[in-house]
Protein backbone atom coordinates (compact mmCIF):
# COMPACT_ATOMS: atom_id res chain seq x y z
CA UNK A 1 0.00 0.00 0.00
CA UNK A 2 1.28 3.32 -0.87
CA UNK A 3 2.34 5.49 2.07
CA UNK A 4 -0.06 8.19 3.12
CA UNK A 5 1.38 11.63 2.80
CA UNK A 6 -0.10 14.20 5.21
CA UNK A 7 0.02 17.86 4.49
CA UNK A 8 2.47 19.75 6.79
CA UNK A 9 -0.25 22.33 7.36
CA UNK A 10 -2.67 19.73 8.75
CA UNK A 11 0.05 18.31 11.02
CA UNK A 12 0.71 21.78 12.47
CA UNK A 13 -2.99 22.31 13.25
CA UNK A 14 -3.12 18.99 15.12
CA UNK A 15 -0.13 19.90 17.27
CA UNK A 16 -1.64 23.30 18.13
CA UNK A 17 -4.93 21.71 19.19
CA UNK A 18 -3.14 19.24 21.48
CA UNK A 19 -1.17 22.04 23.09
CA UNK A 20 -4.36 24.03 23.75
CA UNK A 21 -6.00 21.05 25.45
CA UNK A 22 -2.96 20.51 27.72
CA UNK A 23 -2.75 24.21 28.56
CA UNK A 24 -6.42 24.35 29.50
CA UNK A 25 -6.04 21.40 31.82
CA UNK A 26 -2.96 22.93 33.50
CA UNK A 27 -4.54 26.32 34.11
CA UNK A 28 -7.65 24.75 35.53
CA UNK A 29 -5.59 22.64 37.94
CA UNK A 30 -3.58 25.62 39.25
CA UNK A 31 -6.67 27.73 39.86
CA UNK A 32 -8.29 25.08 42.00
CA UNK A 33 -5.11 24.47 44.02
CA UNK A 34 -4.72 28.14 44.86
CA UNK A 35 -8.29 29.07 45.62
CA UNK A 36 -9.61 26.11 47.54
CA UNK A 37 -7.73 25.83 50.85
CA UNK A 38 -8.97 23.22 53.28
CA UNK A 39 -9.16 25.78 56.11
CA UNK A 40 -9.33 29.53 56.36
CA UNK A 41 -6.22 31.10 57.84
CA UNK A 42 -6.60 33.51 60.81
CA UNK A 43 -7.24 37.05 59.69
CA UNK A 44 -8.41 35.90 56.24
CA UNK A 45 -12.01 36.44 55.26
CA UNK A 46 -13.51 33.59 53.27
CA UNK A 47 -15.14 34.78 50.02
CA UNK A 48 -18.86 34.48 49.44
CA UNK A 49 -19.96 31.78 47.00
CA UNK A 50 -20.04 32.95 43.40
CA UNK A 51 -23.46 33.60 41.93
CA UNK A 52 -24.47 32.86 38.30
CA UNK A 53 -24.59 36.58 37.65
CA UNK A 54 -21.05 37.21 38.83
CA UNK A 55 -19.29 33.92 38.10
CA UNK A 56 -17.37 33.82 34.87
CA UNK A 57 -18.49 31.05 32.48
CA UNK A 58 -16.23 28.06 32.70
CA UNK A 59 -14.39 27.19 29.51
CA UNK A 60 -15.60 24.00 27.84
CA UNK A 61 -12.77 21.49 27.57
CA UNK A 62 -12.77 18.90 24.77
CA UNK A 63 -14.83 15.83 25.53
CA UNK A 64 -11.77 13.61 25.45
CA UNK A 65 -10.16 15.56 28.31
CA UNK A 66 -13.01 16.76 30.60
CA UNK A 67 -16.37 15.05 30.21
CA UNK A 68 -18.16 17.46 32.59
CA UNK A 69 -18.04 21.16 33.51
CA UNK A 70 -16.90 22.44 36.92
CA UNK A 71 -17.52 26.00 38.20
CA UNK A 72 -14.28 27.76 39.23
CA UNK A 73 -13.79 29.04 42.81
CA UNK A 74 -12.74 32.68 43.27
CA UNK A 75 -9.52 33.47 45.24
CA UNK A 76 -9.82 34.55 48.91
CA UNK A 77 -8.84 38.15 49.59
CA UNK A 78 -6.78 38.37 52.81
CA UNK A 79 -7.37 41.17 55.32
CA UNK A 80 -3.79 42.44 55.72
CA UNK A 81 -4.31 44.95 58.55
CA UNK A 82 -6.75 46.60 60.93
CA UNK A 83 -9.83 48.39 59.78
CA UNK A 84 -9.21 51.76 58.16
CA UNK A 85 -8.71 54.70 60.52
CA UNK A 86 -9.57 57.24 57.83
CA UNK A 87 -12.91 58.23 59.39
CA UNK A 88 -11.34 58.54 62.84
CA UNK A 89 -8.41 60.62 61.58
CA UNK A 90 -10.64 62.88 59.53
CA UNK A 91 -12.51 63.97 62.64
CA UNK A 92 -9.34 64.69 64.61
CA UNK A 93 -6.99 66.38 62.15
CA UNK A 94 -8.48 69.84 62.67
CA UNK A 95 -7.77 69.69 66.43
CA UNK A 96 -4.06 68.95 65.95
CA UNK A 97 -1.89 72.01 65.30
CA UNK A 98 1.63 72.81 64.19
CA UNK A 99 3.62 75.03 66.50
CA UNK A 100 6.29 77.32 65.11
CA UNK A 101 8.59 79.17 67.47
CA UNK A 102 11.37 81.70 66.99
CA UNK A 103 14.10 82.81 69.31
CA UNK A 104 16.55 85.68 68.97
CA UNK A 105 20.16 84.60 69.18
CA UNK A 106 23.19 86.84 69.12
CA UNK A 107 25.29 86.40 66.01
CA UNK A 108 28.53 86.23 67.97
CA UNK A 109 27.36 83.45 70.28
CA UNK A 110 29.79 80.63 69.92
CA UNK A 111 31.78 82.45 67.23
CA UNK A 112 35.54 81.99 67.25
CA UNK A 113 38.29 84.16 65.77
CA UNK A 114 37.91 84.97 62.08
CA UNK A 115 40.14 82.85 59.79
CA UNK A 116 42.91 84.50 57.81
CA UNK A 117 43.99 83.81 54.25
CA UNK A 118 47.63 82.74 53.77
CA UNK A 119 49.97 85.65 53.13
CA UNK A 120 50.58 86.11 49.44
CA UNK A 121 47.36 84.39 48.43
CA UNK A 122 45.71 85.95 45.33
CA UNK A 123 42.40 85.99 47.26
CA UNK A 124 43.83 87.54 50.43
CA UNK A 125 42.36 90.97 49.75
CA UNK A 126 38.84 89.68 49.08
CA UNK A 127 39.07 87.22 51.96
CA UNK A 128 40.11 89.85 54.52
CA UNK A 129 37.54 92.38 53.28
CA UNK A 130 34.74 89.85 53.73
CA UNK A 131 35.64 88.87 57.28
CA UNK A 132 36.40 92.44 58.33
CA UNK A 133 32.82 93.32 57.39
CA UNK A 134 31.55 90.31 59.34
CA UNK A 135 33.53 91.38 62.41
CA UNK A 136 32.10 94.88 62.08
CA UNK A 137 28.55 93.49 62.17
CA UNK A 138 29.21 91.49 65.32
CA UNK A 139 26.69 91.78 68.09
CA UNK A 140 23.53 91.65 65.95
CA UNK A 141 20.71 89.17 66.39
CA UNK A 142 19.13 86.57 64.16
CA UNK A 143 16.10 84.36 64.61
CA UNK A 144 16.28 80.61 65.13
CA UNK A 145 13.06 78.76 64.30
CA UNK A 146 11.81 75.36 65.39
CA UNK A 147 8.71 73.27 64.75
CA UNK A 148 6.60 71.06 66.98
CA UNK A 149 3.08 69.78 67.48
CA UNK A 150 0.19 70.38 69.84
CA UNK A 151 -3.55 69.87 70.18
CA UNK A 152 -6.58 71.93 71.16
CA UNK A 153 -8.31 70.87 74.38
CA UNK A 154 -10.85 73.70 74.58
CA UNK A 155 -12.76 75.45 71.77
CA UNK A 156 -11.88 78.75 73.51
CA UNK A 157 -8.27 78.27 72.36
CA UNK A 158 -6.33 76.31 75.01
CA UNK A 159 -3.57 74.20 73.45
CA UNK A 160 -1.32 71.54 75.02
CA UNK A 161 2.24 70.80 73.89
CA UNK A 162 5.64 69.84 75.30
CA UNK A 163 7.67 72.32 77.30
CA UNK A 164 10.76 71.61 75.21
CA UNK A 165 8.85 72.67 72.06
CA UNK A 166 8.36 76.25 73.27
CA UNK A 167 11.12 76.61 75.86
CA UNK A 168 13.03 79.87 75.44
CA UNK A 169 10.83 81.02 72.56
CA UNK A 170 10.32 84.73 72.00
CA UNK A 171 7.46 84.17 69.57
CA UNK A 172 4.97 81.29 69.33
CA UNK A 173 2.72 80.85 66.30
CA UNK A 174 0.01 78.22 65.91
CA UNK A 175 -0.67 76.88 62.41
CA UNK A 176 -4.05 75.24 61.96
CA UNK A 177 -5.08 72.57 59.48
CA UNK A 178 -7.14 75.06 57.43
CA UNK A 179 -4.07 77.23 56.86
CA UNK A 180 -4.92 79.95 59.38
CA UNK A 181 -2.34 81.18 61.89
CA UNK A 182 -2.64 82.72 65.36
CA UNK A 183 -0.13 84.05 67.87
CA UNK A 184 -0.10 82.19 71.17
CA UNK A 185 0.84 83.18 74.70
CA UNK A 186 2.22 80.86 77.35
CA UNK A 187 -0.23 80.12 80.18
CA UNK A 188 1.95 77.80 82.23
CA UNK A 189 4.66 75.19 81.96
CA UNK A 190 5.92 72.24 84.01
CA UNK A 191 9.47 71.07 83.38
CA UNK A 192 9.07 67.94 85.52
CA UNK A 193 6.54 66.42 83.12
CA UNK A 194 7.65 68.45 80.06
CA UNK A 195 4.17 69.90 79.52
CA UNK A 196 2.98 73.40 78.61
CA UNK A 197 -0.39 75.08 78.05
CA UNK A 198 -0.78 77.83 75.43
CA UNK A 199 -3.68 80.16 74.64
CA UNK A 200 -4.83 81.68 71.35
CA UNK A 201 -7.73 84.05 70.70
CA UNK A 202 -9.82 82.53 67.88
CA UNK A 203 -12.68 84.39 66.21
CA UNK A 204 -14.78 81.24 66.14
CA UNK A 205 -14.73 78.17 68.42
CA UNK A 206 -11.99 75.70 67.55
CA UNK A 207 -12.23 71.99 66.97
CA UNK A 208 -11.02 70.29 70.18
CA UNK A 209 -10.29 66.85 71.59
CA UNK A 210 -10.55 65.49 75.11
CA UNK A 211 -8.40 63.35 77.35
CA UNK A 212 -9.19 59.67 77.77
CA UNK A 213 -8.16 57.29 80.55
CA UNK A 214 -4.72 55.90 79.79
CA UNK A 215 -4.88 53.57 82.80
CA UNK A 216 -7.33 51.35 80.91
CA UNK A 217 -5.03 50.94 77.91
CA UNK A 218 -3.31 47.58 77.52
CA UNK A 219 -0.18 46.44 75.78
CA UNK A 220 -1.23 45.55 72.24
CA UNK A 221 -4.04 48.11 71.96
CA UNK A 222 -4.10 50.11 68.72
CA UNK A 223 -3.18 53.79 68.92
CA UNK A 224 -2.84 56.61 66.41
CA UNK A 225 -0.44 59.57 66.44
CA UNK A 226 -1.00 62.82 64.58
CA UNK A 227 1.64 65.51 64.36
CA UNK A 228 4.11 67.57 62.42
CA UNK A 229 7.13 65.31 61.73
CA UNK A 230 9.94 67.10 59.90
CA UNK A 231 7.49 69.90 59.11
CA UNK A 232 4.99 67.66 57.29
CA UNK A 233 1.87 68.78 59.11
CA UNK A 234 -1.16 66.57 59.59
CA UNK A 235 0.79 63.31 59.39
CA UNK A 236 -1.04 60.25 60.73
CA UNK A 237 0.70 57.09 61.93
CA UNK A 238 -0.77 53.98 63.53
CA UNK A 239 0.75 51.40 65.85
CA UNK A 240 0.18 49.62 69.12
CA UNK A 241 1.09 50.18 72.75
CA UNK A 242 4.39 48.35 73.17
CA UNK A 243 4.87 48.93 76.90
CA UNK A 244 3.63 50.82 79.94
CA UNK A 245 5.23 52.47 82.94
CA UNK A 246 8.53 53.12 81.17
CA UNK A 247 11.22 55.01 83.08
CA UNK A 248 13.60 56.79 80.68
CA UNK A 249 15.16 59.06 83.34
CA UNK A 250 13.53 62.15 81.84
CA UNK A 251 12.20 63.36 85.19
CA UNK A 252 11.06 62.34 88.67
CA UNK A 253 7.60 61.24 87.51
CA UNK A 254 8.50 59.03 84.55
CA UNK A 255 5.63 56.69 83.68
CA UNK A 256 5.71 56.74 79.88
CA UNK A 257 3.61 54.82 77.40
CA UNK A 258 5.83 53.14 74.81
CA UNK A 259 4.47 52.84 71.26
CA UNK A 260 5.70 51.67 67.88
CA UNK A 261 3.54 54.24 66.04
CA UNK A 262 6.06 56.29 64.05
CA UNK A 263 7.13 59.38 66.02
CA UNK A 264 9.79 61.65 64.55
CA UNK A 265 11.30 65.08 65.06
CA UNK A 266 8.44 67.56 65.03
CA UNK A 267 5.97 65.10 66.58
CA UNK A 268 6.83 66.38 70.06
CA UNK A 269 3.76 67.70 71.83
CA UNK A 270 1.36 65.91 69.51
CA UNK A 271 -1.44 63.63 70.73
CA UNK A 272 -1.55 59.85 70.90
CA UNK A 273 -5.15 58.72 70.40
CA UNK A 274 -6.99 55.56 71.28
CA UNK A 275 -9.46 54.15 68.79
CA UNK A 276 -12.26 56.22 70.35
CA UNK A 277 -10.50 59.45 69.38
CA UNK A 278 -9.49 60.28 72.96
CA UNK A 279 -6.03 61.56 73.86
CA UNK A 280 -4.34 58.93 76.02
CA UNK A 281 -0.78 60.23 75.62
CA UNK A 282 1.36 63.21 74.60
CA UNK A 283 4.25 62.25 72.33
CA UNK A 284 7.46 63.41 73.94
CA UNK A 285 10.56 61.36 73.16
CA UNK A 286 12.02 58.66 70.95
CA UNK A 287 15.02 56.37 71.05
CA UNK A 288 16.85 56.63 67.76
CA UNK A 289 20.52 56.46 66.81
CA UNK A 290 19.70 58.07 63.45
CA UNK A 291 17.23 60.76 64.52
CA UNK A 292 14.35 59.01 62.75
CA UNK A 293 11.75 56.60 64.06
CA UNK A 294 12.85 53.05 64.79
CA UNK A 295 9.57 52.14 66.44
CA UNK A 296 10.42 53.12 70.03
CA UNK A 297 8.51 56.24 71.03
CA UNK A 298 7.34 57.51 74.41
CA UNK A 299 4.24 59.44 75.42
CA UNK A 300 3.25 61.10 78.70
CA UNK A 301 0.12 59.19 79.81
CA UNK A 302 -3.09 61.16 80.14
CA UNK A 303 -3.58 59.95 83.71
CA UNK A 304 -0.55 62.09 84.62
CA UNK A 305 -0.90 64.85 82.02
CA UNK A 306 -4.55 65.75 82.57
CA UNK A 307 -4.03 66.79 86.19
CA UNK A 308 -0.96 68.86 85.33
CA UNK A 309 -2.81 70.57 82.47
CA UNK A 310 -5.76 71.42 84.72
CA UNK A 311 -3.44 73.03 87.28
CA UNK A 312 -1.56 74.99 84.63
CA UNK A 313 -4.83 76.32 83.23
CA UNK A 314 -6.18 77.28 86.66
CA UNK A 315 -3.07 78.54 88.44
CA UNK A 316 -0.41 78.94 85.76
CA UNK A 317 1.75 76.56 87.82
CA UNK A 318 1.61 73.13 89.41
CA UNK A 319 0.60 72.56 93.02
CA UNK A 320 1.85 69.20 94.15
CA UNK A 321 1.43 67.25 97.35
CA UNK A 322 4.38 66.99 99.75
CA UNK A 323 5.06 64.15 102.17
CA UNK A 324 8.41 65.37 103.51
CA UNK A 325 10.40 62.15 103.70
CA UNK A 326 13.64 60.83 102.25
CA UNK A 327 13.33 57.44 100.63
CA UNK A 328 15.48 54.74 99.11
CA UNK A 329 14.83 51.48 97.25
CA UNK A 330 13.97 48.24 99.02
CA UNK A 331 16.61 45.84 97.74
CA UNK A 332 16.41 42.07 98.03
CA UNK A 333 18.84 42.17 100.97
CA UNK A 334 16.82 44.85 102.77
CA UNK A 335 13.60 42.95 102.11
CA UNK A 336 15.15 39.85 103.65
CA UNK A 337 16.36 41.78 106.70
CA UNK A 338 12.85 43.20 107.21
CA UNK A 339 11.08 39.88 106.71
CA UNK A 340 9.40 40.88 103.45
CA UNK A 341 8.68 38.07 101.02
CA UNK A 342 9.63 40.25 98.02
CA UNK A 343 11.40 43.56 97.47
CA UNK A 344 8.62 46.15 97.32
CA UNK A 345 7.67 49.56 98.61
CA UNK A 346 9.74 52.62 99.47
CA UNK A 347 12.04 52.62 102.50
CA UNK A 348 11.91 55.82 104.58
CA UNK A 349 15.48 56.89 105.27
CA UNK A 350 14.56 60.08 107.08
CA UNK A 351 11.81 62.54 107.93
CA UNK A 352 12.13 66.24 107.12
CA UNK A 353 12.03 68.43 110.18
CA UNK A 354 8.92 70.60 110.09
CA UNK A 355 7.39 68.55 107.28
CA UNK A 356 3.90 67.03 107.12
CA UNK A 357 4.93 63.77 108.86
CA UNK A 358 7.32 65.26 111.44
CA UNK A 359 4.64 64.43 114.02
CA UNK A 360 5.82 60.83 114.15
CA UNK A 361 3.12 59.39 111.92
CA UNK A 362 5.86 58.08 109.62
CA UNK A 363 9.29 57.17 110.96
CA UNK A 364 12.70 56.41 109.54
CA UNK A 365 12.86 52.69 108.83
CA UNK A 366 9.21 52.41 107.77
CA UNK A 367 8.51 50.83 104.41
CA UNK A 368 5.63 52.55 102.62
CA UNK A 369 3.58 49.86 100.86
CA UNK A 370 0.43 51.79 99.93
CA UNK A 371 -0.39 55.46 99.58
CA UNK A 372 -4.00 56.63 99.36
CA UNK A 373 -5.09 53.21 98.19
CA UNK A 374 -2.42 52.96 95.49
CA UNK A 375 0.17 50.20 95.72
CA UNK A 376 3.78 51.35 95.90
CA UNK A 377 5.49 48.53 94.02
CA UNK A 378 8.87 50.24 93.92
CA UNK A 379 10.50 53.40 95.21
CA UNK A 380 9.87 55.54 92.13
CA UNK A 381 6.09 54.99 92.41
CA UNK A 382 5.86 57.02 95.62
CA UNK A 383 7.02 60.44 94.32
CA UNK A 384 4.48 60.28 91.49
CA UNK A 385 1.44 59.33 93.58
CA UNK A 386 2.35 61.93 96.24
CA UNK A 387 2.75 64.65 93.62
CA UNK A 388 -0.58 63.77 92.01
CA UNK A 389 -2.41 64.07 95.33
CA UNK A 390 -4.28 67.21 96.39
CA UNK A 391 -2.52 69.59 98.74
CA UNK A 392 -4.07 69.42 102.23
CA UNK A 393 -5.74 66.05 101.60
CA UNK A 394 -5.77 63.47 104.38
CA UNK A 395 -4.67 60.11 103.06
CA UNK A 396 -4.17 56.62 104.47
CA UNK A 397 -0.63 55.31 104.25
CA UNK A 398 0.12 51.62 104.82
CA UNK A 399 3.60 51.09 106.28
CA UNK A 400 5.60 48.10 107.43
CA UNK A 401 6.91 48.87 110.91
CA UNK A 402 8.55 46.40 113.31
CA UNK A 403 7.56 43.56 111.01
CA UNK A 404 3.85 44.44 110.98
CA UNK A 405 1.68 46.42 108.58
CA UNK A 406 0.09 49.54 110.03
CA UNK A 407 -2.18 52.21 108.54
CA UNK A 408 -1.48 55.81 109.46
CA UNK A 409 -3.27 59.01 108.45
CA UNK A 410 -1.23 61.80 106.88
CA UNK A 411 -2.23 65.32 105.85
CA UNK A 412 -0.22 66.39 102.82
CA UNK A 413 1.56 69.69 102.61
CA UNK A 414 2.36 71.67 99.49
CA UNK A 415 5.71 71.24 97.84
CA UNK A 416 7.23 74.68 97.46
CA UNK A 417 9.99 75.52 95.01
CA UNK A 418 12.53 77.88 96.50
CA UNK A 419 15.95 79.22 95.67
CA UNK A 420 17.29 77.59 98.80
CA UNK A 421 15.95 74.17 97.83
CA UNK A 422 17.35 74.57 94.33
CA UNK A 423 20.75 75.53 95.69
CA UNK A 424 20.85 72.51 97.99
CA UNK A 425 19.81 70.07 95.30
CA UNK A 426 22.71 67.89 94.23
CA UNK A 427 20.87 65.90 91.60
CA UNK A 428 22.85 65.86 88.34
CA UNK A 429 19.96 67.13 86.25
CA UNK A 430 18.84 69.78 88.70
CA UNK A 431 15.42 68.19 89.05
CA UNK A 432 13.26 68.98 92.05
CA UNK A 433 9.75 68.73 93.36
CA UNK A 434 8.87 65.08 93.79
CA UNK A 435 7.58 65.52 97.33
CA UNK A 436 10.20 63.17 98.76
CA UNK A 437 13.96 63.09 99.09
CA UNK A 438 16.26 60.23 98.30
CA UNK A 439 19.78 60.04 99.64
CA UNK A 440 20.98 58.43 96.44
CA UNK A 441 20.55 60.81 93.47
CA UNK A 442 21.35 57.94 91.14
CA UNK A 443 18.12 56.24 92.13
CA UNK A 444 15.84 59.26 92.11
CA UNK A 445 16.22 63.01 92.20
CA UNK A 446 16.56 64.93 95.44
CA UNK A 447 13.54 67.18 95.59
CA UNK A 448 13.78 68.83 98.97
CA UNK A 449 16.29 70.39 101.30
CA UNK A 450 18.54 67.76 102.82
CA UNK A 451 17.91 67.22 106.48
CA UNK A 452 21.00 68.16 108.46
CA UNK A 453 19.20 68.51 111.74
CA UNK A 454 18.02 65.94 114.24
CA UNK A 455 17.28 63.03 111.94
CA UNK A 456 20.04 60.87 113.37
CA UNK A 457 19.06 61.56 116.96
CA UNK A 458 16.83 58.93 118.51
CA UNK A 459 14.06 60.86 120.19
CA UNK A 460 13.59 58.84 123.38
CA UNK A 461 17.26 57.96 123.89
CA UNK A 462 19.62 60.89 123.91
CA UNK A 463 23.36 60.37 124.32
CA UNK A 464 23.23 61.90 127.80
CA UNK A 465 20.73 59.28 128.89
CA UNK A 466 23.13 56.53 127.92
CA UNK A 467 26.13 57.97 129.73
CA UNK A 468 27.06 55.73 132.60
CA UNK A 469 25.21 52.78 131.05
CA UNK A 470 27.98 51.80 128.65
CA UNK A 471 29.90 48.64 129.56
CA UNK A 472 33.52 49.10 130.73
CA UNK A 473 34.99 47.76 127.49
CA UNK A 474 32.53 49.57 125.25
CA UNK A 475 35.18 52.05 124.16
CA UNK A 476 37.40 49.22 122.94
CA UNK A 477 37.23 48.93 119.15
CA UNK A 478 35.26 45.93 117.95
CA UNK A 479 35.35 44.16 114.60
CA UNK A 480 31.84 43.34 113.40
CA UNK A 481 30.82 42.47 109.83
CA UNK A 482 34.26 43.53 108.61
CA UNK A 483 33.96 46.89 110.38
CA UNK A 484 36.17 48.31 113.10
CA UNK A 485 33.83 50.20 115.42
CA UNK A 486 34.43 52.79 118.14
CA UNK A 487 32.42 55.09 120.35
CA UNK A 488 31.81 58.57 119.08
CA UNK A 489 34.04 60.95 120.95
CA UNK A 490 35.34 64.47 120.51
CA UNK A 491 38.45 63.00 118.91
CA UNK A 492 36.61 60.79 116.42
CA UNK A 493 34.18 63.57 115.54
CA UNK A 494 37.09 65.85 114.78
CA UNK A 495 39.02 63.17 112.90
CA UNK A 496 36.12 62.34 110.56
CA UNK A 497 34.34 65.71 110.56
CA UNK A 498 31.18 64.25 112.10
CA UNK A 499 28.49 66.78 113.03
CA UNK A 500 27.33 67.13 116.64
CA UNK A 501 23.81 66.17 115.60
CA UNK A 502 24.95 62.67 114.62
CA UNK A 503 24.98 59.93 117.26
CA UNK A 504 25.73 56.23 117.17
CA UNK A 505 28.83 54.10 116.65
CA UNK A 506 31.54 55.28 114.28
CA UNK A 507 33.22 53.08 111.66
CA UNK A 508 36.97 53.59 111.87
CA UNK A 509 38.12 50.94 109.40
CA UNK A 510 36.57 48.69 106.75
CA UNK A 511 38.13 45.37 105.83
CA UNK A 512 38.85 45.29 102.09
CA UNK A 513 36.76 42.70 100.25
CA UNK A 514 34.30 42.31 103.12
CA UNK A 515 30.53 42.39 102.68
CA UNK A 516 30.45 45.83 104.29
CA UNK A 517 33.03 47.14 101.84
CA UNK A 518 30.99 45.81 98.93
CA UNK A 519 27.95 47.67 100.31
CA UNK A 520 29.86 50.95 100.19
CA UNK A 521 30.52 51.50 103.90
CA UNK A 522 33.59 53.61 104.64
CA UNK A 523 35.49 55.05 107.59
CA UNK A 524 33.60 57.97 109.09
CA UNK A 525 30.17 56.42 108.58
CA UNK A 526 28.11 56.17 111.75
CA UNK A 527 25.89 53.18 112.59
CA UNK A 528 22.77 54.70 114.15
CA UNK A 529 20.53 51.62 114.25
CA UNK A 530 20.74 47.89 113.68
CA UNK A 531 17.38 46.25 112.89
CA UNK A 532 15.57 49.46 113.99
CA UNK A 533 17.28 49.48 117.40
CA UNK A 534 19.49 52.42 118.41
CA UNK A 535 23.16 51.53 118.89
CA UNK A 536 25.02 53.19 121.75
CA UNK A 537 28.27 51.22 121.67
CA UNK A 538 30.35 48.78 119.60
CA UNK A 539 29.34 46.01 122.03
CA UNK A 540 25.69 46.75 121.37
CA UNK A 541 26.28 46.36 117.62
CA UNK A 542 28.08 43.04 118.12
CA UNK A 543 25.33 41.74 120.43
CA UNK A 544 22.53 42.72 118.06
CA UNK A 545 24.25 41.12 115.06
CA UNK A 546 24.72 37.92 117.04
CA UNK A 547 21.04 37.94 118.05
CA UNK A 548 19.99 38.32 114.39
CA UNK A 549 22.15 35.34 113.46
CA UNK A 550 20.48 33.24 116.14
CA UNK A 551 17.07 34.26 114.76
CA UNK A 552 18.10 32.89 111.38
CA UNK A 553 18.40 36.27 109.64
CA UNK A 554 20.78 36.36 106.71
CA UNK A 555 21.20 40.15 106.58
CA UNK A 556 21.61 42.87 109.15
CA UNK A 557 19.81 46.11 108.35
CA UNK A 558 21.93 49.09 109.35
CA UNK A 559 20.85 52.72 109.50
CA UNK A 560 23.94 54.64 108.44
CA UNK A 561 24.48 58.36 108.95
CA UNK A 562 27.00 60.28 106.90
CA UNK A 563 29.24 62.86 108.56
CA UNK A 564 26.67 65.64 107.94
CA UNK A 565 23.69 63.58 109.13
CA UNK A 566 22.20 62.25 105.88
CA UNK A 567 20.71 58.82 106.50
CA UNK A 568 20.52 55.67 104.43
CA UNK A 569 19.79 52.01 105.07
CA UNK A 570 22.19 49.23 104.16
CA UNK A 571 21.56 45.50 104.44
CA UNK A 572 24.86 43.72 105.11
CA UNK A 573 25.02 39.91 104.67
CA UNK A 574 26.05 38.07 107.85
CA UNK A 575 28.51 35.31 107.02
Amino acid sequence: MAPTIRSPFRRTLALMASAAILAQAGVSGIAYAQTTPETTAPGVIAPAPATPETAAPAPTPPAAVAPQQTAPIQAAVPNTGPASVADLAEGLLDAVVNISTSQKVKDDEGAGPAPRAPDGSPFQEFFNDFFNKQQGNKGGNHNVSSLGSGFVIDPAGYIVTNNHVIEGADDIEINFANGSKLKAKLIGTDTKTDLSVLKVEPKTPLKSVKFGDSSTMRIGDWVMAIGNPFGFGGSVTVGIISGRGRNINAGPYDNFIQTDAAINKGNSGGPLFNMKGEVIGINTAIISPSGGSIGIGFSVPSELASGVVDQLREYGETRRGWLGVRIQPVTDDIADSLGLDTAKGALVAGVIKGGPVDDGSIKAGDVILKFDGKTVSEMRDLPRVVAESTVGKEVDVVVLRDGKEQTVKVKLGRLEDSDQAAASNDAPDGSQDDGVITPDPGENNDMDQPDTGDQAKPAPDTPDQHKGQVSPDAATPKNVLGLSLSLLSAETRKAFGIAESVDGVVVTEVTPGSASAEKGLKPGDVIVEVAQEFMKSPDAVAAKVQALKQEGRRNAQLMIASANGDLRFVAVPME
